[in-house]
């Protein structure tokens, strides 16, 4: 199995992102946009997780990118195209 160079930088932004997890009004105001579930899989096909990254191309115009999620409440935010 192969090393993942990311891994440890990963975990710190997953400890962090879920040590104060915040509400939706708070995130969209330091992030703007923000989905939930639901409108994640409306918007976006998912290519993959790897937390606190998920690999998404948005389906309004086929664009790959990236977005943080948060575990709970699940929220995803910051949508950064590759």
């Amino acid at each position: 199995m192969g090393s993942d160079a990311t891994e440890n930088v990963r975990r710190e932004l997953v400890r962090k992102l879920n040590a104060e997890p915040k509400g939706r009004a708070a995130l969209e105001l330091k992030h703007g946009q923000v989905w939930d579930t639901d409108e994640l899989q409306r918007d976006f096909e998912v290519k993959g997780f790897a937390a606190p990254l998920v690999l998404v191309r948005r389906r309004s115009d086929t664009v790959l990118g990236t977005l943080f999620f948060q575990h709970e409440p699940r929220f995803y935010f910051g949508f950064s195209p590759d």
